[in-house]
Order: structure tokens, then C-alpha cells, then sequence
């Protein structure tokens, strides 16, 4: 056990004394952390658990249609203002949601006419899909609420909408959630635990792959050889040390998470940390074996970032897996970053039970003795 704790030891400072590894240690997650969470802020909006969507409808003497578009994009969770025309404020700047309809559009339907409706939004591209679901709902709805409306009543004016929306329902959908879901995964909720696990992964396959290979082609490894220091106890120590290596960036993210970004960690955080150890022993397994696969440390670099980033994107760490084409919803399930978000997501975003994330840890466990012992079996001094 003492060489173990040696060689580990020498590992991380080693490791600790690259600037590469300080970079991506300390410097680089909370730049992502801003950077993705800014980026995927505001998805949730209008779901449950988020905030009421601010919009300026801009309609000039919108009769009595009014009420019942606010009620329906209300319903739909959206903060209506309206107004006659579209002024910027005393900053210069316009609202950065606006509805706008054509004017007299109450007339306009009375008289059969067309009404054109138009929106403009400043909002990224994954939310603006997301709006515009919600208010081509809004409006789809209201159209429908017209056309009962003037079959049943007569003449269409308020007072008949008033009397359709006071109508009992026939058909009642009973909606409820498959466990408690308080924060949707988007924002930081989404970006701190997906940068997390990629940037772990990133720095154990790039850092301590091109190390390993470094110390092989330099001849380091050798002297090991030649020391009353079993191949097991260097292996083992190797491994120590990638470990470490790994409780590092992941107590950081932690940090920085939680006291920079105000991450919500669950009231799981115990499983959490399971979670994250799991996936830690995995990447140094996957390190480790790297680094004993790859022959130069150009190569150990990148094929390290290449994976990294390819099992980060498959696996849900730069955007919620549910958006994503069935297929990639279906690999996700496949690959370990898919199992250790997967996990994340459940203790984190939906609250469910410790219980639950039980497989997802037994199979990084499993991925992570079979790398270690893949890494055993290539494991050569020179």
C-alpha cells in the first residue's frame, strides 16, 4: 500500500503542475458553466416550475377577440401586455417578444376577412421553437373557441365567448407526474452537471493519457521496472492518482456550482456524490487505458478529445436528451455519460428516490472494471 500511495501521489503532482490540467481544472468549467447554462437559460419557461414568459401583443383597437387571446396564451403561460402600437422604451430599446396582429381584427373576423399575426423575438433558437409551439397553441385554441362559439351562439361577440369558456368540459385529462419534478433540466440546472461530467472525462483521457505515454517514451516507466515495486502496485498506483485526479475537477464543479452559479443539487446530494465517484472511477479506468493504448502523446490527446466530446454530446451533457431524435435518445442509454446524466437528471431535475439511480451505478462500475482491466492487459513499460 505504500508504494500505491507513492506513485499516486507523485501522479498528481505531476499531473497538477501541467498548466493544460490547471486550465481545464479550474479555469475552463466555470467559463462553460456561464457560457451553456446562458445559452439553454429560459428553455423551461412557461413549464411547470417556470416563470411566465413576459410578450407585448401589439393589436390597434382589438375589439372584443382581446380577452379571450390573452386567456389563451395566458393559459399557455405567457405575461401579456398589450398595446396600440410598438414604442421603444426610454432606454431605446424594443420588448423582446412582440405578438403583433392586424388592426381592427375583431371586424376583421366578423366579416370573414384574413387576420395576419406575426412574431419577433430576440430569444435563441432552441427557445423561439418553443414560444412558437406555445403561441401557435394559444391561437389554434382561440380559432377553435370562434368557430364554436359562432355555431352555437348567436350573434359572435363577448358575450358568447364568455358563455363557451364557462361551458363545462366534456373530455377531462388528468395529468400527473411520474415523480416529483421541481426544476426542469435547462440553464445551469442542465449546464453545471453536464460540464461536469464532460470536462471530468476531458481532463482524465487528455491529461492523464498523454502522461502516461509521456513517462513510457521517456523511459520513466522503466525505472519502475526496476524497482522492488510490483507491476500490480504501479498499475493500482496509476490508477490512485487518476482518481484523485478526478475527486479534484469534480469537488471544483461542485464548488463553483454550487456557491457561483446557485445550482440546486436535490435533496439527494448524498447519491449525488455516489453518482459522481462512480463516474470518476470510470474515467480514470478509461485514462488509464488510453494512455496504455496510444503510442504517441499527440495521439493520446486526440483521441481523448475527440471521445470526450463525442460521448458528451451523445450522452446529454450540452443540452436535455428529451430534445434530441429518438436515436440519440436511444444511444444515450448505451454509453456511460448517457447512464451518469441519466442519473443526475433523476436525483437533480426530477427528485426521484436514491433507489433509482441504483443501475445507472452498477453500470459504471461495470464499465469501469472493464477498462481498468482492458488497461491491465495493454499495461507495458516500454
Amino acid at each position: 500500500m505504500k508504494n500505491i500511495l507513492f506513485i499516486a501521489w507523485q501522479d498528481v503532482r505531476n499531473q497538477m503542475r501541467q498548466g493544460s490540467t490547471l486550465l481545464w481544472v479550474f479555469v475552463m468549467p466555470p467559463i462553460f458553466f456561464y457560457f451553456i447554462g446562458t445559452v439553454t437559460g429560459g428553455f423551461s419557461s412557461g413549464l411547470s416550475g417556470g416563470q411566465a414568459t413576459p410578450l407585448t401583443v401589439v393589436a390597434e383597437s382589438p375589439g372584443f377577440l382581446k380577452d379571450q387571446i390573452d386567456l389563451r396564451l395566458t393559459t399557455n403561460q405567457f405575461a401579456v401586455e398589450w398595446v396600440e402600437s410598438l414604442e421603444p422604451t426610454d432606454e431605446g430599446a424594443l420588448p423582446s417578444r412582440t405578438l403583433t396582429f392586424d388592426a381592427a381584427m375583431s371586424e376583421k373576423v366578423l366579416a370573414g376577412d384574413q387576420v395576419l399575426v406575426s412574431f419577433e423575438t430576440d430569444a435563441n433558437a432552441l427557445t423561439r421553437e418553443f414560444e412558437e409551439i406555445r403561441i401557435n397553441r394559444a391561437l389554434y385554441t382561440v380559432l377553435a373557441d370562434i368557430i364554436i362559439a359562432d355555431a352555437t351562439s348567436t350573434p359572435l361577440n363577448a358575450e358568447a365567448l364568455a358563455t363557451l369558456n364557462n361551458a363545462p368540459r366534456v373530455w377531462q385529462l388528468d395529468v400527473s407526474p411520474a415523480g416529483e419534478r421541481r426544476n426542469i433540466p435547462s440553464g445551469f440546472q442542465q449546464a453545471v452537471p453536464g460540464i461536469l461530467v464532460m470536462f471530468t472525462l476531458l481532463v482524465l483521457l487528455t491529461s492523464s493519457g498523454t502522461i502516461l505515454v509521456q513517462e513510457r517514451t521517456q523511459g520513466l516507466l522503466r525505472r519502475l521496472a526496476s524497482t522492488p515495486i510490483s507491476k500490480t502496485e504501479v498499475i493500482a498506483g496509476k490508477w490512485d492518482g487518476r482518481m484523485v485526479l478526478a475527486a479534484i475537477q469534480i469537488l471544483v464543479a461542485l464548488i463553483f456550482g454550487t456557491y457561483l452559479f446557485k445550482m440546486d443539487w436535490g435533496p439527494n446530494l448524498g447519491m449525488v456524490i455516489v453518482v459522481l465517484v462512480a463516474w470518476g472511477g470510470f474515467c480514470a479506468s478509461a485514462g488509464l487505458w488510453l494512455g496504455t493504448v496510444a503510442n504517441t502523446q499527440a495521439q493520446a490527446g486526440g483521441l481523448g478529445v475527440l471521445a470526450a466530446n463525442a460521448l458528451a454530446a451523445l450522452g446529454g451533457c450540452w443540452w436535455p436528451i428529451e430534445i434530441t431524435p429518438e436515436w440519440m435518445q436511444l444511444v444515450q442509454k448505451m454509453i456511460p455519460t448517457g447512464w451518469t446524466m441519466d442519473a443526475l437528471h433523476k436525483l437533480i431535475s426530477f427528485q426521484a428516490g436514491p433507489e433509482t439511480v441504483i443501475p445507472n451505478i452498477v453500470m459504471l462500475l461495470a464499465a469501469t472494471a472493464v477498462f481498468a482491466w482492458l488497461a491491465v492487459r495493454r499495461f507495458r513499460y516500454e
